[in-house]
């Protein structure tokens, strides 16, 4: 059980690390592109999703740095 302790929390740092939100934003986009991979413009789905979420992500830390000032 210890083993899988150990993995579970090794893969959750891997995948969300320092930022979950953003690793909940990204499963997200994926689950969306996959619900409307019938239709033609679902591969712009996930590179519109990962644009906004990098915004977002830095647009988070620079007010948090900005405020810490």
């Amino acid at each position: 059980m210890k083993q899988f302790a150990a993995l579970a929390r090794f893969i959750w740092e891997f995948i969300a690390g320092d930022d979950w939100a953003t690793a909940v934003g990204i499963a997200v986009a994926l689950g969306i592109t996959a619900l409307v991979d019938d239709h033609a413009g679902a591969w712009m789905v996930t590179p519109l999703a990962v644009g906004a979420l990098l915004a977002i992500s830095v647009w988070r830390v620079a007010r948090s740095t900005t405020r810490a000032r």
